[in-house]
């Protein structure tokens, strides 16, 4: 299971929180790549609730990753 960037904004506007079946149904139905849905049906199922996309990606960059200047705007 790999993530990036790209992938992971597949699940930006999931119904958060969510289980695996529910992200899995949301990618599908939101047109993810075959590599969202492969990596959502490789998480483990223990009927466990998703809060967010750092629970399934725990590098998930936050804004405050980014280096934004926004005085220089």
């Amino acid at each position: 299971m790999y993530w990036t960037l790209e992938l992971a904004s597949y699940l930006e506007d999931a119904p958060w929180p969510a289980t695996k079946d529910e992200l899995i149904d949301f990618a599908i139905r939101a047109g993810a790549p075959l590599e969202v849905v492969e990596n959502l049906q490789d998480l483990e199922d223990e009927g466990d609730v998703y809060e967010s996309i750092e629970e399934i990606w725990p590098d998930y960059p936050s804004k405050d990753d980014f280096l934004f200047n926004e005085d220089e705007y």
